[in-house]
């Protein structure tokens, strides 16, 4: 692992629902208590996706529940977060979301330095027979390394 990198959480269903071909990393506009609610590992990626609004890249969906020791001002969980990217890394994926089938995946959310990331993925949409497939080779992969390790070959 990385010096400095603590790993929050990562959307495990994003590899079984989507083809990945670009990843990318931006920052994240949160509010303090959405910080603290991180730092104690609450968060849920499940069913979030980015978005261009107004040409700025947004969040939507990602889950953070309100800090347990907030007192009274209390934050919207299901807030749309903004990510931050150069203007160069924002046209670079405006014109690949703009090909049919291909959306924008948040598959990691961690801290670098202190200051909260997210990895972003460029997606397309996988079919029932891929996500099989998948299943199949990873199955496959699984029992050769059984076997390789039964009769201690390297």
């Amino acid at each position: 692992m990385t010096e400095g990198v603590k790993i929050i959480t990562t959307n495990k269903k994003a590899h079984h629902d989507f083809f990945i071909t670009d990843r990318m990393e931006g920052g994240l506009v949160l509010t303090g208590p959405e910080v603290k609610s991180l730092r104690e590992g609450r968060c849920s990626l499940v069913d979030s996706y980015a978005r261009f609004i107004q040409g700025e890249l947004f969040l939507i969906g990602l889950n953070i529940p309100p800090y347990k020791d907030l007192g009274y001002a209390k934050h919207d969980p299901h807030r749309n977060k903004k990510v931050l990217l150069h203007k160069e890394e924002l046209k670079k994926l405006f014109r690949q979301v703009m090909e049919k089938g291909v959306t924008l995946v948040p598959v990691k959310l961690y801290f670098k330095n202190g200051k909260a990331k997210v990895e972003i993925a460029v997606a397309s949409g996988k079919r029932q027979y891929d996500k099989r497939e998948d299943i199949q080779k990873r199955d496959q992969k699984r029992e050769e390394g059984r076997l390789r390790k039964q009769y201690k070959i390297r």
